[in-house]
């Protein structure tokens, strides 16, 4: 019974327990991801001792990775939800036990083992939103959801190399197995099931070779894809070749981590990009967004010389990428149908792996006969013809 005159707490449009529930599922893997973003890398390297090296650790962990995720809505359907939920925290836990392990061999497990891990929390966490909360509010929650990652992101990065340097080896693997179990309280105290999502999925379509068909034959559903594997392609970039940069300049790995840092902090503006977006349209901060960080990527790679000239332009051009962060996943939830939303999330959400492949593939290539700033000029390169394909939004959005 609602009490005239008194307005019941919310967020992002949601009630405040279900949003505070929402947001700590996205929230505690973005805390461990972050304490690792810069920390994985730099470890690579120190293990295999070139870019062009850890470069192909990645492009190879993340083939395996785009694997695993395409088996996720069969794993949905097996065991439940909420057991997939588990078994991603436990991966998670499991790839941080084999990063502090600090061998080739345990390290390359981990990386896919933290790959499927996010995987497998994120597509849950999404298909929970999506069941739960009112199509007219998922607007209003994307930027938020963003927003409260904004911690985590800007000091994160920074936080795991200094733990590492100052404090103990493990301690940013610690961090990040402390947040798996927290994982895991956290679902158990929740009232969510299986969900309506699960209970469509009872028809017998676990092959990805018919899904995959039926997500690239939708136009707006590949738009989103394509320009969500563009910002996560130059992210990916961002966070393995910052650092490596840093640290083959001189600058040190503290110095890496704190470009990073500056680099994601820009998460806390967020707010602004969301209503600029509302206001002004979403496809025209897009290019704008994708216009700056490509821009800026290339004069970065033109300055090779002069490393703290660089690392200041990669941190401008991570604000121009921020701009693209601030509509977060948008397009994709307007555009998928209610009724296929397990599959398409799947599908949608493997850019994060597919960038992982194709990217590293495309710079270990580059690499093997051009030096370091070639990385950064393809990165931009591909953010300016990402620019031009913005031109596709719709008006309305």
């Amino acid at each position: 019974m609602r009490v005239r005159g008194i307005v019941p707490a919310t967020i992002a449009g949601l009630p405040f327990r279900q949003g505070a529930a929402f947001l700590s599922l996205f929230f505690l893997p973005t805390v461990a991801q972050a304490t690792l973003l810069t920390v994985l890398p730099l470890g690579a390297l120190r293990l295999l001792g070139t870019a062009q090296a850890v470069t192909l650790l990645y492009a190879g962990a993340g083939l395996v990775a785009v694997l695993g995720r395409l088996s996720i809505p069969a794993l949905v359907r097996l065991i439940g939800r909420r057991s997939v939920f588990t078994l991603g925290a436990a991966a998670l836990a499991t790839g941080s036990a084999l990063f502090a392990a600090d061998r080739v061999p345990a390290f390359a497990v981990g990386i896919v083992l933290n790959a499927f891990a996010f995987a497998c929390v994120e597509i849950t966490s999404q298909l929970y939103l999506l069941d739960y909360a009112p199509r007219q509010a998922l607007r209003h929650f994307e930027p938020t959801r963003i927003f409260s990652s904004a911690a985590p992101w800007t000091f994160g990065p920074w936080l795991g190399v200094y733990l590492q340097e100052k404090l103990a080896f493990v301690a940013p693997f610690a961090v990040a197995a402390v947040a798996a179990i927290l994982l895991v309280v956290l679902l158990r105290a929740l009232p969510l099931g299986d969900g309506t999502a699960v209970a469509a999925m009872q028809k017998p379509t676990t092959n990805p070779l018919r899904y995959l068909p039926r997500f690239f034959s939708q136009p707006r559903l590949v738009l989103a894809w394509t320009l969500a594997a563009t910002r996560s392609s130059w992210w990916s970039m961002f966070f393995i070749y910052a650092p490596i940069l840093a640290v083959t300049s001189g600058l040190g790995a503290e110095t890496g981590g704190i470009v990073a840092s500056i680099g994601t902090g820009w998460t806390w503006l967020v707010p602004i990009w969301g209503w600029a977006g509302r206001r002004f349209g979403l496809r025209r901060l897009l290019q704008i967004g994708y216009a700056a960080a490509g821009v800026l990527s290339i004069a970065a790679a033109l300055t090779f010389g002069v490393p703290w000239l660089g690392a200041a332009l990669l941190i401008m051009a991570s604000f121009g990428a921020g701009t693209i962060d601030g509509a977060g996943n948008l397009l994709f939830l307007r555009a998928v149908h209610p009724y296929e939303r397990s599959e398409m999330t799947t599908v949608f959400a493997s850019f994060r792996e597919v960038t992982q492949v194709g990217p590293p593939a495309v710079c270990a290539a580059l690499l093997a006969f051009f030096n370091l700033p070639s990385v950064f000029v393809a990165a931009g390169a591909v953010m300016l013809a990402s620019s031009a394909l913005c031109g596709r939004i719709p008006r309305r959005l």
